[in-house]
């Protein structure tokens, strides 16, 4: 099988990061090659424009957000991404390019002309073969990310954003879901871990299956 390129996506508190870490396991324990990432910092520049990025005293402009965050992305793609999937190995992406369409330009409001275009140079045209996009209310979300700040004693930039921010990305990453239904799976995340990764394991595995047998068939 060819590489796949599945990403992760969902409001803070979402636990899609867990759940990369869960499925990243359970697929390598099937004898699958997996490469898992995120955005902002999956490549060494990436790492240092993430500290940036996200440190909590550092006032960013909202342009300079969005244009750093599309370099990070531009070298990820070159780097990390494009050469992993020609490798023929399964890459999970804690975050890509259907995030700066929500937290840049639902939640900063920016244009979803100009969002659209600086995506389309930074990825070069990658898009995911599958997106799980991990749902629920924005109250929660925040409640899971106040628990983890606490437990963690540190915050990012973005963990200070108010309820309408967030309501306002969510809201955008479920339109997503919508006029892609194909690719993007939305899965709730009321439940436990456990519950939330039996989930994941059945849409993947589906898809896993979709793509061997059309494979087969070539």
């Amino acid at each position: 099988m060819s590489g796949v390129f599945i990403t992760f996506e969902g409001i803070d508190g979402s636990g899609k990061s867990t759940q990369l870490r869960l499925l990243a396991s359970h697929i390598r324990q099937m004898g699958r090659d997996v490469v898992t990432t995120r955005e902002p910092g999956g490549t060494p520049l990436g790492i240092r424009l993430r500290a940036a990025l996200l440190d909590a005293q550092e006032h960013v402009d909202p342009l300079t957000e969005l244009l750093v965050f599309a370099a990070d992305r531009a070298q990820h793609v070159r780097v990390l991404l494009r050469p992993a999937l020609e490798a023929g190995h399964i890459v999970m992406s804690d975050r890509y390019a259907d995030a700066t369409l929500a937290y840049q330009g639902a939640g900063r409001g920016f244009s979803a002309e100009l969002i659209s275009q600086i995506v389309d140079v930074a990825t070069e045209g990658l898009k995911p073969d599958l997106t799980l996009l991990f749902d629920l209310p924005v109250s929660e979300g925040g409640k899971r990310t106040r628990k983890r700040t606490d437990e963690r004693k540190e915050i990012d930039r973005l963990d200070s954003e108010d309820v309408e921010f967030y309501t306002r990305v969510r809201e955008a990453y479920l339109k997503i879901a919508a006029a892609d239904p194909d690719r993007v799976k939305i899965i709730e995340t009321n439940g436990s871990v456990e519950e939330t990764h039996a989930k994941v394991k059945v849409i993947v595995q589906k898809f896993l299956d979709s793509r061997e047998a059309k494979s087969d068939e070539l």
